[in-house]
């Protein structure tokens, strides 16, 4: 699916960022599976990371894997207006308390 969202809408691109991220903290169903922490078995608490047109999802122990069946297009779908920018990726987890 197309990204839907007029481009005055849309956040900073990849370009201008390192990335972005956001809270997930219900179980997160792709493709019709559970996606769990391959590390550590954790299916909830996620944090979702989008960074060069790639998808990573981070879990409360910190592993992180890429899940290449989700683009940027879902996550522009599912991220909702951004609370903010950050200097670096901790800065935006401690925010998230995570």
């Amino acid at each position: 699916m197309d990204d839907f969202l007029p481009p005055d809408f849309r956040m900073d691109t990849d370009d201008e960022l390192a990335g972005r991220f956001m809270p997930w903290r219900r179980p997160l169903v792709v493709d019709g599976e559970v996606r769990a922490c391959p590390q550590c078995e954790r299916y909830r608490d996620w944090v979702i990371l989008c960074t060069q047109g790639r998808i990573w999802l981070r879990c409360r122990d910190g592993h992180e894997t890429l899940e290449p069946r989700l683009d940027v297009a879902w996550y522009n779908r599912n991220s909702g207006p951004s609370n903010g920018k950050f200097g670096t990726l901790e800065e935006g987890l401690r925010s998230l308390d995570h």
